[in-house]
């Protein structure tokens, strides 16, 4: 499988609210869209629900990334192999253009907590994460990319900085990266790194995808909320990512408080933006 990834332009976090707007007319400003994989899979021993008609009828003018939140690659249990079933059917259903999670976890014995939990980076953590990765590329005959995390607290225990955990994770499982800018500037402001170093140590050829996003502030920490436009300091350290790495598929997530489609719209004609100050 090879790590290099085809830019598909500027996309969109597709959500119901403006689902009507995209089976009318799909939006000049679109080239490609990103939905939450779970909530188009077939719950178990069901078919596929009402919503997967309405993104086929997407699918027929754009591609589609499945960005997935349940996969649980870093619990200690064991692969969900139910799951990773029924995200196959979707898959072979919608024929997607990426599939993504989350290097994180989101359960342990068999209790999903429903929030994207950290990884202490160690040894043991990393033999853990690559063997699930390696099995669930298997499974899936796909490619993964794995979303680098926002986090509010960090391990004593770890041994390797996050993007040195990041790089061994690729290098070891020719996985890709999907690099959330927010994400690196949430945990930079929480930890107190500089997040452009943070970047320039992952390998550009291996990032397959962008997301930019809102985020909000609670008790001191920065929240990945994606309940608010993206902010100033984040679309300056996208601008500056663009210029390292080049262009790459780039896209709004927006999850709360979700804008009419013109205002909306703005923030994905900034990416346009961007990326036409790039000569590559």
């Amino acid at each position: 499988m090879s790590p290099l990834f085809k830019d598909m332009g500027v996309g969109l976090g597709l959500r119901p609210a403006h689902h009507s707007l995209f089976l009318e007319k799909t939006p000049a400003s679109v080239s490609w869209v990103e939905v939450i994989s779970e909530n188009y899979m077939p719950w178990t021993g069901r078919d596929f629900g009402r919503s997967l008609q309405t993104l086929l009828k997407v699918r027929q003018d754009l591609p589609v990334a499945l960005h997935g939140v349940s996969l649980n690659i870093g619990s200690s249990d064991d692969l969900d192999v139910d799951y990773l079933k029924r995200l196959k059917r979707l898959i072979d259903a919608v024929d997607p253009a990426i599939v993504s999670d989350h290097l994180s976890w989101t359960g342990v014995r068999g209790e999903n907590l429903h929030d994207l939990l950290p990884l202490p980076y160690t040894a043991e953590t990393l033999e853990l994460v690559t063997a699930k990765i390696a099995r669930v590329q298997d499974i899936l005959g796909r490619q993964l990319l794995i979303e680098n995390p926002s986090t509010y607290l960090e391990f004593t225990m770890s041994t390797l900085s996050e993007p040195e955990f990041i790089n061994e994770v690729l290098k070891r499982t020719d996985c890709g990266l999907l690099l959330d800018v927010n994400n690196v500037y949430v945990s930079s402001i929480n930890h107190g790194f500089d997040a452009k170093t943070y970047i320039e140590k992952l390998p550009a050829d291996h990032i397959g995808q962008i997301h930019l996003a809102g985020h909000s502030q609670n008790d001191g920490l920065l929240i990945d909320t994606h309940d608010a436009p993206v902010c100033d300091d984040v679309w300056q350290l996208y601008r500056w990512t663009t210029g390292l790495i080049g262009k790459k598929s780039a896209m709004i997530e927006r999850d709360g408080n979700i804008p009419e489609w013109n205002e909306l719209e703005q923030e994905i004609l900034k990416i346009h933006e961007v990326r036409s100050e790039i000569a590559r």
